[in-house]
């Protein structure tokens, strides 16, 4: 008799395991239900429902809390529960100690949370309670999102944040404002505000704004006018606070050809040496970095840039800064590059003219 009921109990006990175990298939939301009804199927008698919140529990540890049981802004900010329904958010939940970090700074730095946006803004949420600007953790999320995608609304409250957190000026931001991408929506207008407002002129700003800007802006009015209030390109090539390369190392990684005759214009001296921006960090060689494989953006423009770079002055038998027991040509040698040839060409020989200017002024001497 007591072999057949230990029997019957492990039987209803596997029954409960594997009923239990199927459900979670069915998600979060049925497994209650079929435990209740596999307990009963087993016992034969009632369950109290703390044994069936109990069981439940177990089952389900760990897993994402349902959408019911989040509030409105969690909500908001979580893609399960769906697309974000405007006039959900409310205040109370904007202002509860719950939340954990800046509902703004994830908003932001997650495009498919921009609809909500507007909505947090209107009803109180403050970049001042982010530990750094929203835009700053977009930009250095993407450098150059689709802003395209953005609704009027959407892109107003980006616009905002801009110009209502004096944060949002810094390097990493003004290059995202002056891409491609959101100069199409008219975002760069927030760089010529904050000229206008002072906000980037020398001694506001930790960086040099020139170094900031996109390649594509450097022939625009706003370079001019930075350069006209007193900024330089050498300034551009100091040190910053941001993520996102210099301006000078983009425009070199890109091909971009008006950049980098901007940038050679007014510092000759970068077709063979580019300054540490950092402390820590060592000089650079243009040169070797475009012989670099996986450097380039465009890497079919590789030959193209290596004769640019040396027709401006960039000298293949200098030696590298980390290992100055090899040359440029060397170690193009012991990467195989197709480039040798052109990198083992010899100096080209200066146009007649420039040799006897040259030969002039030597002889009558500066200031004859």
């Amino acid at each position: 008799m007591a072999a057949r009921w230990l029997f019957r109990a492990v039987r209803r006990a596997t029954l409960v395991g594997a009923i239990a175990v199927a459900s979670l298939g069915l998600g979060g939301c049925t497994t209650t239900g079929v435990l209740l009804g596999a307990a009963g199927l087993a016992t034969d008698t009632s369950v109290t429902w703390e044994v069936v919140k109990h069981v439940h529990g177990r089952l389900t540890e760990g897993d994402d809390p349902p959408c019911q049981r989040l509030d409105s802004v969690q909500r908001a900010l979580n893609v399960r529960c769906g697309a974000f329904v405007p006039g959900s958010v409310r205040v109370q939940d904007l202002r509860s100690p719950r939340l954990q970090g800046c509902v703004l700074a994830v908003a932001t730095r997650e495009p498919r949370f921009w609809a909500a946006l507007p909505e947090f803004i209107d009803k109180g949420a403050s970049p001042e309670a982010c530990a750094r600007s929203p835009l700053v953790e977009l930009a250095q999320a993407n450098a150059c999102p689709d802003f395209a995608a953005a609704s009027p609304s959407e892109l107003r409250a980006l616009r905002w944040l801009a110009e209502a957190d004096a944060r949002a000026v810094q390097h990493d931001v003004v290059r995202m404002l002056g891409c491609p991408n959101a100069r199409r929506v008219g975002l760069d207008a927030v760089l010529t505000t904050w000229l206008e407002q002072g906000a980037l002129d020398p001694g506001q700003v930790g960086f040099g704004p020139l170094g900031a800007l996109h390649p594509d802006l450097l022939a625009t009015t706003l370079a001019r006018a930075l350069e006209a209030r007193g900024h330089t390109a050498q300034a551009g090539l100091g040190g910053h606070d941001g993520q996102l390369p210099g301006g000078f190392e983009l425009a070199l990684r890109d091909s971009h050809w008006a950049a980098l005759e901007w940038w050679l214009a007014r510092v000759p001296e970068l077709a063979n040496r580019v300054p540490a921006a950092q402390g820590r960090q060592l000089a650079w060689a243009p040169l070797e970095r475009a012989l670099r494989p996986g450097f380039l953006t465009h890497p079919e423009t590789q030959r193209d840039l290596v004769g640019f770079l040396i027709a401006r002055g960039a000298d293949p038998s200098r030696k590298l800064f980390y290992d100055a027991s090899r040359s440029i040509l060397q170690q193009a040698r012991a990467l195989n590059s197709p480039l040798v040839a052109l990198l083992d060409q010899p100096p080209a020989a200066p146009p007649a003219t420039a040799v006897a200017d040259a030969s002039g002024a030597v002889i009558a001497g500066p200031g004859q």
